[in-house]
């Protein structure tokens, strides 16, 4: 018996070990940090919700991606943002890329207005959305400054 139960030991041992393989392949190909910032999620979503620090590092990475403040009233902007677009008109704004996989990036002050307009962008064919997680609040909480001065950004 002795041999039998060192054999189950090794084999239940084994298999303990493949489960902590699977379980830690598992939980590092999902989320919504991915280290590929420049092209869209491989998920179906065409929206990427970005924690701060990944949206701070798309931002330097992406210069000449339109970053658009889609909150109403002006609350504030992080430096750089190119647009001032309401969320509720976001499907109407002219100056929307024709190239629908072109990536944008928008927030807003909580990140509600930006999934809203995030979704509409979505619907309309836009396969390439950056939006930042928690918006202004979780941007400024995070460290990063916030212009409150109200003049166009350049």
């Amino acid at each position: 018996m002795t041999s039998i139960s060192a054999h189950a030991r090794e084999r239940y041992r084994r298999y303990v070990v493949l489960a902590a393989v699977v379980l830690l392949l598992a939980s590092c190909s999902g989320g919504s940090g991915s280290n590929d910032l420049s092209s869209p999620s491989s998920t179906t979503s065409p929206s990427r919700v970005l924690e701060p620090e990944e949206f701070a590092a798309f931002i330097a990475a992406n210069p000449d991606v339109p970053l658009i403040n889609v909150h109403v009233p002006y609350e504030g902007h992080i430096e750089g943002t190119d647009n001032f677009v309401a969320f509720d008109e976001i499907g109407d704004w002219d100056r929307l890329p024709a190239d629908k996989e072109a990536p944008l990036i928008i927030y807003c002050r909580s990140g509600n207005m930006s999934a809203t307009a995030a979704k509409k962008l979505a619907e309309m064919g836009y396969r390439n959305i950056v939006d930042l997680e928690g918006g202004m609040n979780a941007w400024s909480a995070a460290g990063y400054d916030l212009l409150t001065d109200q003049r166009e950004p350049s």
